[in-house]
């Protein structure tokens, strides 16, 4: 680990009120005390006590003064790096913010590299790994359940469950290597030990599980729903992308096909938030240029977590619709009855009987679907979408209880590869293995288990996941 000191700017690189430059290492107080003066012209800032913020100014190399500011002095190990700590308060202008940081280069400091001050905190032991993510997690929140899981995430929800579950693994990694050493005092076949341990085994599992289980849930709060508009040309789509958004934001026209590339949009609607892609109007076309934009549709729904089929209810259905209906198979659908404001030529028992009809195994409603009747004209449907979307996502009413949510798929991948590790101990307790070979399968569990706090992670893989970071964090 490096230990020289570090600086960087910590707010964002624009014009605003205020700005920040952070300084952190061991000698953060006397490169800064070299760049500043108190109100009377003294060069005082060693001599103040630690989480103190004083008046005074930024100077040059020919003691000329740069800029009014407050600085802020926390000494280790009471700072966010767990260092000793500087961060001046200045004017937020781009060039003063970057003649200050430069300044602070000149006395002494380097610059920082991205997530470098979150990675020390880590490094030094304030912060688990998890919890340095959360701070990732929290600067990119996108709506209020995500930033609220985050925060949990930062305070320990996730760190202090896996904890508990490493501390029983490990608990019985050193019991079976008491037993093995000194058998004459313990034995474990007498004893019932498979079956005792078996128990623990499952109830970790268990919990594994659902932690696995929420990690949909988790990556839905945090990135938002990835949602595909799509449906034959003139249905409706972009109209309503334009409701949604509140804004003309598709070009709209009674010219079948306008919308030949995707168009993406991220909106929070009642708390939840849509990645939403409007596509290209789907029909059988010799048209180059529509084509492409078909086949993009195609591809977007196939990464889709919820497919918008736009149908035309004053138009009776076609082979256009049959070739949605198959690329839109097994996918979290609704389907929204358009221009219900206009004379009906299509019914929710036509979609039914049509989807029947074109299913292989005829197995009525076969995709995952709710039908509503909507008109963007009149915004009619709206409401009932949403709430639909609630019921489909989020069990009804979006409310963020106590429940730890998974938000990253590197801590989904590590407690795949632990309930893999356990489910190897539980085949070889019912195969009635010696003792020894649980010892394996559980302390790979307790390692991946490791990856999500970093108590057993590699240097490279930290450094990939500070690297995320942006500089001044």
């Amino acid at each position: 680990m490096k230990t020289d000191t570090i600086t960087a700017i910590a707010t964002a690189l624009s014009d605003s009120g205020i700005g920040i430059i952070r300084i952190s290492g061991d000698d953060a107080v006397l490169i800064a005390d070299k760049i500043y003066r108190n109100a009377k012209n003294e060069k005082v800032l060693s001599e103040y006590d630690s989480h103190t913020i004083h008046y005074g100014f930024i100077v040059d190399q020919d003691q000329n003064i740069v800029d009014e500011v407050m600085i802020s002095v926390m000494k280790a190990p009471r700072s966010y790096t767990a260092e000793d700590t500087v961060e001046i308060n200045c004017h937020g202008g781009i060039f003063m913010m970057r003649k200050i940081l430069e300044l602070a280069i000149w006395a002494g400091a380097r610059l920082a590299e991205p997530g470098e001050f979150t990675k020390r905190a880590f490094l030094n032991g304030r912060i688990d790994l998890s919890k340095a993510e959360a701070v990732m997690d929290i600067i990119h929140a996108k709506n209020e359940f995500a930033l609220k899981s985050s925060v949990k995430q930062l305070k320990g929800s996730v760190s202090g469950f896996i904890k508990e579950m490493r501390a029983e693994i490990i608990h019985e990694i050193a019991f079976i290597e008491s037993a093995l050493d000194d058998p004459e005092h313990f034995d474990l076949e007498s004893e019932g030990y498979g079956e005792k341990i078996l128990s623990m085994i499952n109830r970790i599992e268990e919990r594994i599980k659902d932690l696995i289980r929420s990690a949909d849930d988790g990556r839905i709060l945090k990135e938002g729903i990835q949602t595909v508009i799509v449906g034959k040309p003139n249905a409706g789509k972009s109209s309503l992308l334009n409701v949604l958004v509140g804004e003309e934001r598709a070009i709209v026209t009674d010219i079948a096909g306008t919308t030949r590339d995707i168009l993406e949009e991220t909106i929070s609607i009642d708390g939840i938030v849509f990645r939403m892609l409007d596509t290209a109007g789907i029909r059988s076309t010799e048209d180059v240029v529509e084509k492409i934009g078909v086949d993009k549709a195609k591809n977007a729904v196939e990464e889709a977590d919820l497919v918008l089929y736009v149908i035309d209810a004053s138009v009776p259905l076609d082979e256009n619709d049959a070739s949605v209906f198959k690329m839109i198979k097994d996918k979290n659908t609704i389907i929204l009855l358009n221009k219900s404001d206009l004379d009906t030529a299509v019914t929710e028992e036509n979609i039914y009987e049509f989807e029947q009809n074109d299913r292989e195994d005829s197995c009525q409603n076969g995709i995952k679907n709710k039908i509503i009747r909507t008109s963007m004209k009149e915004k009619d449907g709206i409401e009932l979408f949403l709430q639909t979307v609630k019921e489909m996502f989020f069990h009804g009413d979006i409310v963020h209880n106590d429940e730890v949510y998974i938000t990253s798929m590197r801590h989904k991948e590590a407690l795949m590869d632990a309930c893999n590790s356990l489910v190897q101990v539980k085949t070889s307790i019912e195969n009635h293995m010696p003792e020894d070979f649980y010892t394996i399968d559980l302390m790979n569990a307790y390692e991946k288990l490791g990856l999500i706090t970093g108590e057993a992670v590699e240097d490279d893989l930290v450094n990939e996941i500070f690297s995320k970071f942006c500089m001044g964090k």
